[in-house]
């Protein structure tokens, strides 16, 4: 479900559309255009590593308050419960007057798609 650069919209509430505008599911260097309720953004995938179940992308075009946001979602297994944990980041260049609701845009995108994913899983 992860792994999949255009899996994100079976998971994530939010996501209206994912198109693949370039590239393959698994193929560094693709594109996705996400479609919110009131906005879209294009993505590029800079890194898929199987060993370690990381997925790295960057925002190409957006309308949020960052000039760069690379990030990365982590699966790791945690072998003495079965259970996966799962771990999304950003790294951002913001201003400083921006920075506070960088901050609280990323918690909330990426906590809303964390809750959902778990959801997903235990149903």
């Amino acid at each position: 479900m992860v792994r999949r650069f255009d899996g994100l919209l079976h998971w994530h509430p939010p996501i209206d559309t994912s198109v693949l505008e370039e590239g393959g599911a698994t193929t560094g260097g693709a594109l996705r255009r996400l479609r919110f309720a009131d906005t879209t953004v294009l993505e590029r995938l800079t890194a898929l590593d199987d060993l370690t179940h990381t997925d790295t992308y960057e925002l190409v075009e957006h309308p949020f308050p960052v000039r760069r946001c690379v990030s990365t979602i982590r699966v790791r297994p945690q072998t003495d419960t079965g259970e996966t944990f799962v771990e999304w980041s950003a790294e951002s260049e913001v201003d400083a007057v921006d920075s506070a609701a960088a901050q609280a845009l990323v918690r909330e995108l990426y906590g809303t798609g964390l809750s959902a994913l778990q959801r997903y899983f235990a149903a």
